[in-house]
């Protein structure tokens, strides 16, 4: 059985075909650029394979995901030019005549890591993935469900008690400011320093800044949920950093929850190159093929 998935970024599209069995057959990527050029890229991609059941979309937002609303399958109010209150489900419906998943690119993630920790055999009923990069954006599985009923979740804009050596540091978000995202995205390397993130050795004392208010997302989604797990991922994270993470969250927690060994606690996604939200498509597609 083919099956689509595509990982709509703000930055970039990724597109790809794979089985049930989560293998990737082809794929491609490309920058994101206007809203109908860029989705026509995927639907001359899709139009190659006449076998195809079904396509998932996991897709940068924020987005209608509610069945019965008006809006729904459309990118609503992004900030990102030319793609607000564009009907992206629309488009691909129009050209397909397909079972189509939709949901949040962190969703995606999050499912993609759920199926793969049942591949590595581990036990797990409820996770939290975070992704870092551009934005920064978490999604919930649950027993197989994503939370979320009024809308998708904003995880990315909760916010922080700010680190007594970032005060100075408005935050980049165009909403709030200084909530997670406008403090730990990438961008803020940038803002902050007026470098990237790539370029800023981990010695920096900004990584401890930006651990210690990662360290307290992790804390607020272990009392608010109590997942089993929260992945981190995107272009910011490494295993090196999530150690600094993983410091700030045992002395923000300070003894009063145990969540059991904090490296199996907060980790690195199991998916290899920020993949999981291809895996977690593919599922999607999958079971969408099968309702």
């Amino acid at each position: 059985m083919l099956l689509g998935s595509i990982e709509a970024g703000g930055t970039k599209f990724v597109c790809a075909v794979g089985n049930e069995d989560y293998r990737v057959q082809r794929k491609i990527q490309y920058p994101t650029t206007n809203p109908k050029d860029t989705v026509q890229q995927a639907i001359d991609f899709f139009k190659q394979f006449p076998d195809l059941k079904a396509i998932s979309i996991a897709s940068f937002g924020p987005i209608e995901i509610r069945k019965h609303a008006k809006y729904y399958g459309y990118i609503t109010d992004t900030p990102k030019p030319g793609w607000a209150q564009f009907n992206f489900l629309g488009m691909l419906k129009d050209a397909f005549d397909l079972p189509i998943y939709w949901t949040t690119d962190v969703n995606g993630s999050a499912y993609g890591e759920y199926v793969m920790s049942t591949l590595f055999n581990e036990k797990i009923d409820a996770l939290t993935y975070y992704t870092i990069g551009t934005g920064v954006g978490a999604g919930t599985v649950v027993d197989g469900k994503f939370i979320g009923t009024l809308g998708h979740p904003e995880m990315g804009h909760v916010r922080l008690k700010r680190h007594p050596d970032d005060l100075d540091f408005k935050g980049i978000c165009p909403y709030h400011g200084d909530c997670l995202e406008g403090l730990v995205s990438g961008p803020t390397f940038e803002a902050r320093t007026g470098k990237k993130g790539k370029d800023v050795p981990l010695t920096d004392h900004v990584w401890d800044i930006m651990a210690y208010y990662v360290g307290q997302a992790a804390l607020q989604t272990t009392l608010a949920i109590r997942p089993q797990k929260i992945v981190f991922g995107g272009g910011v994270v490494s295993e090196a950093f999530l150690k600094k993470v993983r410091q700030q969250f045992d002395q923000l927690m300070n003894g009063y929850q145990n969540v059991g060994k904090l490296e199996d606690y907060i980790t690195m996604p199991l998916a290899k190159n920020n993949g999981s939200a291809t895996i977690g498509n593919f599922a999607l597609a999958y079971r969408e093929s099968n309702k």
